[in-house]
């Protein structure tokens, strides 16, 4: 069984909203051209594809990456600063993910979609708890980059990070991030 074409059409449609709606961090912080939610995405599995750790199912890491926050299409950007507790942002989130379901169908490529979600929120799994790394490193790596083109400060983004990444390859990264990022604060 496969999905309908105006379902999947639909779909598409409403994802839309990854592409359009802007991160929500970025807007509070007044970031001129802030990145959207699928620009965040999308540089996550890039991420992915970077890992190399013959523990970790990588195509799983790849396809987590580009659906970990599918469900904002429909929720929007949440951030913990919003005034929505963790239960109430996974339920609606949840809901969205079941509205996708209802919208395709119950195919084996929307429950896997559906299902790497799922994993992804419960953070259990080797591969969940590397794809929640690169969801903060992203951000990290964003928050320099906006340091340097909008000039300003983005601490509390490396603050909420410190002493959090747990996969090797991504500490690596976090470390080599801080240095480049203290040379350039020292170089201007």
């Amino acid at each position: 069984m496969s999905s309908s074409p105006a379902g999947v059409l639909h779909f598409l449609h409403i994802i839309q909203n990854l592409k359009k709606t802007k991160r929500t961090g970025w807007v509070d912080n007044g970031i001129k051209e802030p990145e959207s939610i699928a620009d965040h995405m999308h540089r996550m599995g890039i991420m992915a594809m970077l890992i190399d750790d013959p523990s970790l199912n990588r195509n799983k890491c790849i396809k987590m990456a580009i659906v970990h926050d599918l469900a904002e299409a429909i929720v929007g950007d949440i951030t913990p600063h919003a005034g929505v507790s963790k239960e109430d942002k996974y339920n609606m989130e949840n809901g969205a993910m079941r509205d996708f379901q209802a919208l395709l169908g119950d195919t084996d490529m929307v429950r896997e979609i559906v299902s790497l979600w799922q994993e992804y929120e419960e953070a259990q799994t080797p591969e969940a708890l590397l794809v929640k790394d690169l969801d903060k490193f992203e951000m990290i790596v964003q928050a320099l980059e906006y340091e340097r083109s909008d000039k300003k400060s983005l601490q509390s983004f490396f603050d909420s990070t410190q002493g959090k990444f747990k996969h090797p390859a991504v500490k690596a990264w976090a470390e080599a991030l801080y240095a480049e990022r203290s040379n350039y604060d020292n170089s201007q």
